[in-house]
């Protein structure tokens, strides 16, 4: 595979750490905030390490004072405001989360503050999630005035259990670090300092082992996820039906405008 392949992908940095060692860095304005671009790329990206033979674990974590603030504003105005846009971008969560899902190479997540929205898709979607112990977890979707789509209904009741995972999806309530280890929401926490740390010590583990065990015992322990495709499925064309509602239009607003949201739209 030439040494340019991850050049298409400019919305985040892709580094080679070392032997058998790939990292991908959010590391855009408005603490990291997922673009148009960055949403289309982040899903791209893991055929690519896939058929990479040169990488044997991925480590993907922030810049600076956050992992990943969710999408763009500019983002979500357009899928609002546009069905075409709206569409597109539906099915780039879609592939999103079974792009990472049917990667053979294992993935670590690096969590700080905050963790909100497609990066929080990835970090939970990974093989091994760290979290520093102030990280701000939150699935914001039911307060954008959307179904929780992206990734939750997936994988949350499976790491979590059922209560906790519609606890945090129906309110919106920030879970810190140390509350989601607790919870089994993230594998690992550990003091905030050492997230970055940790997340490379734990990759140097996965390089160290067997590649086909590896990729194998993913790829088995996955078909949990694919198992829980159709509720996936769901809950992510009414994410995006919702997004053509009022309460969504609300929803935005309010976020614009620092205020709570005063919810009016149609009953389900």
């Amino acid at each position: 595979m030439p040494s340019d392949v991850y050049e298409p992908f400019t919305a985040f940095r892709v580094e080679r750490v070392e032997d058998g060692i790939l990292r991908i860095v959010f590391d855009g304005p408005n603490l990291n905030a997922v673009t148009a671009d960055g949403h289309r790329q982040i899903a791209d990206i893991w055929p690519v390490i896939d058929r990479d033979d040169r990488v044997r674990a991925v480590i993907v974590q922030g810049e600076g004072r956050a992992f990943s603030a969710g999408g763009s504003f500019d983002m979500l105005t357009d899928m609002v405001n546009d069905p075409v846009v709206r569409t597109r971008v539906m099915r780039e969560a879609r592939d999103l989360v079974y792009n990472v899902v049917n990667c053979s190479k294992p993935v670590v997540s690096a969590l700080h503050v905050p963790a909100v929205g497609a990066g929080l898709a990835v970090g939970l979607l990974a093989d091994i999630s760290i979290a520093g112990r102030r990280a701000r977890i939150v699935d914001g979707h039911t307060r954008l005035g959307v179904a929780a789509g992206d990734h939750a209904v997936l994988n949350w009741p499976l790491l979590c259990g059922m209560a906790k995972a519609k606890y945090y999806l129906l309110t919106c309530d920030v879970l810190t670090g140390e509350e989601a280890e607790r919870i089994g929401l993230v594998s690992v926490c550990v003091d905030d300092e050492e997230v970055h740390a940790t997340a490379l010590q734990v990759a140097r583990k996965l390089v160290a082992g067997s590649p086909s065990a590896v990729a194998w015992t993913k790829q088995t322990l996955n078909n949990w996820y694919r198992a829980a495709g159709p509720s996936f499925d769901a809950s992510l064309a009414l994410e995006f039906y919702g997004f053509g509602l009022p309460d969504a239009q609300e929803g935005l607003t309010a976020h614009l405008e620092k205020r709570a949201p005063d919810f009016t739209g149609p009953r389900a």
